[in-house]
């Protein structure tokens, strides 16, 4: 609710400030507290209708139609410089409380009543071809604006627009890595509603308008960490269902290390050992809202159980839908001629920079190259290795062919925790809904107190790439809990090949849906 209070407040302090204004006006003073009728007389005393205030009731809109409503006060007390529009709108308290309280500054009409009828007469002078009048009226012409202040308007209103509409609404995402593949490719540029699973309210308000967390080329974060507002969320259009591609800030971004290449989370370091490192000594530190962005496909919703049994999923027993487009990792091998390469490339196989090299093909794939009767396939066996939840006493036999199962939290729902399952479970009870949790000595401390049982605050999801062996995911980091959950891809608008501008445009792809199953 962080954002509705600080949107409360505001109100608050605009009435507040409204209480000097409306003397100067010819209203009662009491009239600018009263919620509603403060608006109403707000939009006539500047010369809009009463009805233009219902405006304020559509999100996104209202938030331009305040901004406008706040430069036509200050112009009907005459000030129509561009600094005075900007104050107007930046420090609006403050601006409405000068102009009550300084006995020198007047109401001189409704801004836009008159300067519909000073460009009435400039017409009728133009029309008449009285030149004497024109020329006196064009020179003392108070709404005038220079071109120079015409262009830093409309650049001003369009970036403040576009970002207000990427915040709330619509944000393009671009692929950086193969771990949706075949299904999303690397260099699709997608469109990404914000509105589908539930528009987000901003938290880290502090920030350079249209940038996510990186200023290009100096290499710095785009906001300020404080202030902060807390995390709430409006009703979703549609819930998350299994399956969907959804995008999502990284779970383990809060602490990261950027380096060529790739981003490090602190935990990323921590697994290999290189916490000692001189140069991972100092993470970039960053909010929910700014960290990465993830784009994945939800295997299992809240209070499934998910399986991974020779490759195949299974959720809560049953074999899972697989997604049409779904790569495994198999070794390529030539008997006689070598592999025609580019044969591979027209048929959108890539393959990893690893040796052998290792190639990821979908089933599609598999049976155009069996059709080839000079190679061989093999499948890339992957050995057990350290996957979330990272506890070798317990789950240390886990791979990414064989895993589970997991059972996936779900809010409201309460079960027994023990040295068994803590480790499933200990970064969303610590981490993602703030709790002190520790172990010792079999115990479980939440919060000071020993506990065997806990209630989940939140839903999560479990998420994997459609890549399955070249995809960083639920395998490695765990869940995701729901106030990380950035929105619905909807569609492909720009696509390059392989990334790369240089090396083309994939034509076949632009503006063609998001959420290929």
């Amino acid at each position: 609710m962080g954002f509705f209070l600080f949107v409360l407040i505001l109100y608050i302090l605009i009435s507040i400030s409204l209480f000097f204004v409306f003397p100067k006006v010819s209203l009662p003073a009491a009239r600018a507290i009263v919620p509603v009728v403060n608006l109403l007389d707000w939009c006539e005393f500047i010369g809009r209708k009463k009805a233009h205030a219902a405006w304020l009731l559509f999100p996104i809109v209202n938030i331009f139609i305040i901004a406008g409503m706040c430069i036509d006060l200050v112009r009907s007390f005459g000030k129509y410089q561009f600094w005075h529009s900007v104050l107007s709108v930046v420090c609006t308290p403050l601006f409405f409380i000068y102009l009550g309280l300084n006995r020198n500054e007047k109401y001189l009409g409704p801004t836009l009543v008159d300067e519909a009828k000073f460009k009435r007469k400039v017409a009728e002078a133009r029309k008449s071809r009285n030149t004497t009048l024109l020329r006196k009226l064009e020179n003392n012409n108070p709404y005038r604006k220079s071109s120079l202040r015409e262009w830093t308007e409309s650049i001003i209103f369009a970036v403040f627009a576009a970002a207000f509409i990427r915040m709330f609404l619509i944000e393009m995402y671009k692929i950086p890595t193969s771990s949706m593949e075949g299904s999303l490719l690397v260099g699709d540029f997608l469109c990404v509603s914000k509105a589908h699973y539930g528009i987000r309210t901003p938290m880290t308000i502090a920030m350079i308008p249209l940038l996510h967390n990186r200023i290009p080329g100096i290499k710095k974060e785009s906001y300020w960490e404080k202030p902060s507002l807390s995390y709430y969320r409006l009703p979703a259009l549609q819930q998350i269902r299994r399956n969907d591609p959804v995008v999502f800030n990284y779970p383990e971004g809060d602490s990261v290390f950027i380096m060529p290449g790739r981003t490090y989370s602190i935990y990323d370091i921590r697994r290999m050992g290189l916490d000692g490192n001189p140069q991972f000594t100092h993470p970039i530190t960053r909010p929910m809202d700014k960290m990465d962005h993830y784009i994945k496909r939800c295997i299992a919703i809240p209070g499934d159980t998910l399986e991974i049994r020779d490759k195949q999923v299974f959720i809560n027993g049953s074999l899972a839908e697989t997604p049409k487009y779904l790569q495994y990792s198999y070794i390529l091998q030539a008997r006689g001629t070598p592999l025609n390469e580019r044969k591979l490339k027209e048929w959108g196989i890539n393959v990893d920079d690893a040796q052998p090299p290792v190639y990821n093909l979908s089933e599609e794939h598999l049976e155009k190259i069996r059709s080839l009767e000079n190679v061989e396939i093999t499948p890339v066996f992957h050995p057990a290795r350290p996957l979330f939840p990272y506890d070798p006493n317990r789950f240390n036999d886990w791979t990414v062919d064989n895993y589970g199962p997991v059972w996936v939290p779900k809010k409201g729902v309460t079960i027994d925790l023990n040295p068994d399952n803590i480790s499933l479970y200990y970064r969303v009870i610590s981490t993602y809904e703030g709790n002190d949790l520790q172990v010792r000595n079999g115990e479980i401390i939440l919060n000071g107190t020993p506990v065997s049982t806990y209630t989940f605050q939140m839903d999560y999801y479990w998420m994997m790439g459609d890549n399955r062996h070249n995809s960083e995911d639920s395998r490695v980091w765990g869940f995701v809990p729901e106030n990380h959950v950035v929105g619905k891809p909807l569609f492909i608008w720009f696509s390059t090949r392989d990334g790369n501008i240089k090396n083309g445009i994939n034509w076949n792809r632009l503006f063609t849906g998001a959420n290929k199953k």
